[in-house]
């Protein structure tokens, strides 16, 4: 190698290091304070509407009782809301809904229990969807 070459050689290692290597680093660590504990926070959101009616507050709480607690047994929320979504024709589509939260260990036992939740409802109540929002908490008790 001439000495020309060289240089470029070591131009372009120097921008490789500089450039891309640190578009590699992993993400910063999500940290919490003494006292609290990482988790994960799942809102989930299911539409009411179905074929023939909508999901009656029987049917949720029985789907609760036999689907949901028995996964989550330690604890979890649930808020009725009204939402809206546009459907593929684009026709906006506003149905009742309940908003369940989970707070809940990083784990793969976790997310196959959502898995699980969010299979069962759609297949029991002939859903297109369960939106799922899973975000980092902390958590202090």
């Amino acid at each position: 190698m001439n000495f020309f070459s060289t240089q470029w050689l070591l131009l372009l290692i120097l921008l490789y290091c500089v450039v891309l290597l640190p578009a590699c680093t992993p993400p910063e660590t999500f940290n919490c304070s003494s006292g609290e504990q990482a988790s994960i926070e799942d809102t989930l959101y299911f539409g009411t509407n179905k074929l023939g009616g909508a999901v009656t507050a029987d049917e949720w709480t029985d789907f609760l009782s036999s689907f949901v607690t028995p996964r989550f047994p330690n604890g979890l929320t649930v808020s009725q809301a009204a939402g809206q979504w546009r459907g593929n024709n684009g026709e906006l589509i506003r149905e009742n809904s309940y908003v369940l939260k989970l707070v809940h260990a990083n784990d793969s036992f976790s997310d196959t229990a959502i898995q699980e939740i969010t299979d069962e409802y759609k297949a029991k109540y002939r859903q297109q969807v369960v939106l799922r929002v899973k975000s980092q908490a902390c958590v202090s008790f």
